[in-house]
């Protein structure tokens, strides 16, 4: 097994994360530091560890779906001290969340110890869809809703086509559903931007055939078993 698929099996991080672990020098095989992407590993045979400490395959995997609050950042650390989502989740285990949602982006997030289940959902080959509600300013037409489906220019690339619909509207706003294919950074604020309708707020209702249903914000449920083979089977 490759070292980094063995770090994200262990849940130390996605095999992504494992990677630059791997090139900070700080994962070490048998007591030689390996700073080499293919490196293969016996886990029955080879002693792993990470900063002196040993690596050991999780006996569980946990895969969890959470009701993200604004306010709440999806990364591990914050110079800023501000809140974390795993702050949310109270559980014997380290999970890591799959993908991002931004500091002011509510809605469904799942966090799991799956690396390499994390792998796959945020690749960006496997194009797993995404889906949002967002208020925006002004009224959207059907001109600049068109120009989102056939793919917008944002700063250096051109965003995949998407679909959207007009949910509601009155004098002043719009409330339309969004559905992406990849997931770049603010990407559906920049979209947004982009036919000149600044977001006001932005909540993610479904990942793939995934949805939040009724999960309170700021709560969180684990995945049914048919969940959980549906993204395995992506």
């Amino acid at each position: 097994m490759r070292l980094q698929k063995y770090l994200a099996s262990c849940g130390i991080a996605s095999r992504r994360k494992s990677e630059e672990l791997i090139e900070k020098g700080i994962i070490k095989v048998n007591g030689k530091v390996i700073t080499e992407m293919g490196y293969t590993v016996d886990p029955d045979n080879d002693r792993i560890t990470i900063n002196d400490k040993p690596v050991e395959l999780t006996e569980k995997k946990v895969y969890i779906l959470l009701n993200k609050p604004t306010g709440y950042i999806t990364t591990a650390s914050d110079q800023f001290n501000r809140k974390k989502v795993i702050d949310l989740v109270d559980l014997p285990y380290r999970i890591f969340p799959v993908g991002r949602l931004d500091y002011n982006t509510s809605g469904l997030l799942l966090l799991t110890n799956d690396g390499e289940l994390t792998f796959k959902l945020t690749h960006p080959k496997f194009k797993v869809t995404k889906t949002y509600i967002a208020k925006v300013e002004g009224i959207m037409t059907d001109k600049e809703m068109q120009m989102i489906r056939n793919g917008i220019p944002i700063e250096d690339y051109v965003t995949l086509p998407a679909k959207i619909e007009l949910l509601k509207k009155d004098r002043k706003h719009s409330i339309v559903e969004i559905i992406i294919r990849e997931g770049r950074n603010r990407q559906v604020r920049k979209m947004c931007d982009a036919v000149g309708h600044p977001v006001m707020a932005l909540k993610r209702i479904a990942m793939g055939n995934i949805s939040l249903g009724e999960v309170p914000i700021g709560k969180w449920r684990y995945l049914t078993e048919n969940e959980i083979k549906y993204l395995k089977e992506l």
